[in-house]
């Protein structure tokens, strides 16, 4: 055989490779009509916005929250958008076993199944580590860790009596690479990252198809609910800034929409963003120079003060000139459009 031959050899080969591939992917294709979704922390951001996706493709929904007038709030959304849907609101704190379990047992008794879970529940800690507290990284265990696992293992029983089901943990690109100032949501999210892998190794054999999400940058309005320690006004502004940028940010319904695809496929990860994918590519290939950029990084940031900076204050009670401004303008609208405010 002669070298072109070869190529073209290895390169039909490929061909088929990717074709197969893609049958496969296919197979497993996700009909949403009419099946029991799960959304925790689905009231407000990003689950909101999922949950809209859901509801016109015809799914059931039960929205998992711990305030209810925001899940009221939320469902007269959803109901506005889609008068026929079916929602559910289950005031929940599912850092507390009990409710997590309630939340299912609530869920069968309403719809008689669960299919999908979508594990969204989530806070964001910022500040320099001289203010954190062990409070904050068992808060943020007990809502990134805990609760997740507290959700998944009430609901797997139900999803085996039908063979199948669907879980969504919606990790972070902090949960792949650890970020200067968000140490507790990062070491949280690194946990859940490493729970959801195993999940899907372990589940798929029954049909269960576990997909790890880890977004980087969205705009999906959440800063203003975020949790701010030291410096704050200069803490909120680096971070909504950053969370507002066009070319290093997503929107919130283009990230939606990806996430339901990769469910719909029972793809095992997606990582939302081509600047994430290419930081943790970095990491990975240069994990010595890619340390050395963090902590450049972490000089940047704004430097750790007196004993006030250990109160945390939310970032629409840590506003300054920066944001809002124009630069956060993106962000507020988000806000706005997804019930944060």
């Amino acid at each position: 055989m002669t070298e072109g031959q070869k190529a073209v050899a290895l390169t039909a080969a490929g061909v088929g490779v990717l074709l197969l591939a893609r049958a496969w992917r296919n197979r497993r294709t996700y009909d949403f009509a009419g099946k029991v979704v799960v959304i925790t922390g689905g009231s407000r951001g990003l689950g909101l916005v999922m949950a809209r996706d859901l509801a016109s493709e015809g799914a059931k929904l039960v929205l998992v929250a711990r305030h209810e007038d925001e899940l009221e709030r939320a469902a007269d959304d959803l109901r506005l958008q889609q008068p026929s849907a079916e929602v559910l609101t289950i005031p929940a704190d599912i850092r507390r076993r009990h409710d997590a379990d309630q939340s299912v047992a609530r869920t069968i008794e309403r719809f008689g199944r669960v299919d999908v879970l979508v594990n969204n529940a989530g806070i964001i800690q910022v500040g320099p580590l001289d203010h954190m507290k062990l409070s904050d990284y068992e808060d943020a265990m007990n809502t990134h860790f805990w609760g997740p696992l507290y959700m998944v293992l009430a609901s797997v029983p139900h999803m085996r009596r039908h063979g199948e089901g669907r879980i969504v943990n919606i990790s972070s690109i902090g949960g792949r690479i650890s970020v200067p100032h968000l140490v507790p949501y990062c070491a949280s999210k690194f946990a859940l990252t490493g729970l959801s892998d195993g999940l899907h190794a372990e589940l798929i054999r029954e049909g269960i198809l576990v997909t790890t999400v880890c977004p980087g940058l969205m705009r999906t309005g959440s800063p203003v609910n975020a949790m701010f320690k030291g410096k704050r006004p200069q803490e909120y502004a680096w971070f909504a800034i950053s969370d507002s940028l066009p070319l290093a940010s997503i929107d919130a319904e283009r990230a939606a929409r990806q996430i339901i695809s990769a469910c719909r496929r029972g793809d095992a990860e997606l990582i939302i963003t081509v600047q994430a994918r290419l930081a943790v590519l970095a990491r990975d290939l240069a994990p010595e120079l890619f340390a050395d950029a963090m902590a450049l990084m972490n000089r940047l940031l704004p430097s750790p003060t007196d004993a006030d900076g250990d109160q945390a204050r939310q970032g629409r009670q840590s506003e300054s000139r920066w944001a809002p401004s124009p630069l956060t303008a993106s962000t507020y609208k988000a806000a706005d459009d997804n019930n944060e405010l």
